[in-house]
């Protein structure tokens, strides 16, 4: 994997709050009862603000030192890549990725890998920050110049990763999310 940015980076996540629970509670239909895998949760800066809402959070990361900030108390944290996850078939109610499908290696695997793990009627959430804003262009290309490995996808794109389930797009100022329900 090369330089672990995240690692270097993780004392300052584990200070950051998430801004956007309302709309992620609002677009992954919660509460509910069971389990919630956030797939390159890290810190655990999003389960933090969701932890009221299911009953179990898991956190999978491919950065130890990211996970190693995470508060082990409330959460089982995983170490993982997200295009092999280390879970059975249909194991999460719900399955969010927050401003982290940019830094997988394979897209699309990673989508295939998210449904597996997705129970019958759960929803999968990726939050992303919007390609199609010049903001986010200009984010796009700090991470590239510190040679991050990112790789942003259009909302559009994202749902394209997909074949099955009922999707939708909710974009806010920058930030997109992309919901599919699992039939």
């Amino acid at each position: 994997m090369g330089f672990d940015h995240f690692s270097f980076i993780a004392p300052v996540y584990a200070r950051a709050t998430y801004s956007h629970a309302a709309v992620m509670r609002e677009v992954a239909a919660l509460p509910v009862s069971g389990r919630l895998l956030d797939i390159g949760g890290g810190t655990g800066r999003v389960a933090s603000a969701l932890r009221d809402s299911v009953d179990e959070i898991v956190i999978a990361d491919v950065s130890f030192g990211m996970l190693s900030h995470s508060p082990r108390a409330d959460f089982r944290a995983v170490g993982g890549a997200s295009e092999n996850l280390p879970f059975a078939d249909s194991s999460f109610e719900r399955v969010i990725m927050v401003d982290a499908l940019h830094h997988v290696a394979n897209h699309p695997l990673t989508a295939m890998e998210m449904f597996r793990v997705l129970k019958p009627n759960g929803v999968l959430v990726i939050e992303e920050p919007d390609i199609r804003t010049f903001g986010v262009k200009l984010i796009a290309i700090a991470e590239k110049l510190l040679l991050m490995r990112s790789h942003f996808l259009a909302p559009d794109a994202i749902l394209k990763l997909f074949e099955a389930g009922e999707k939708s797009v909710k974009s806010v100022n920058g930030t997109a999310w992309i919901v599919i329900r699992k039939k």
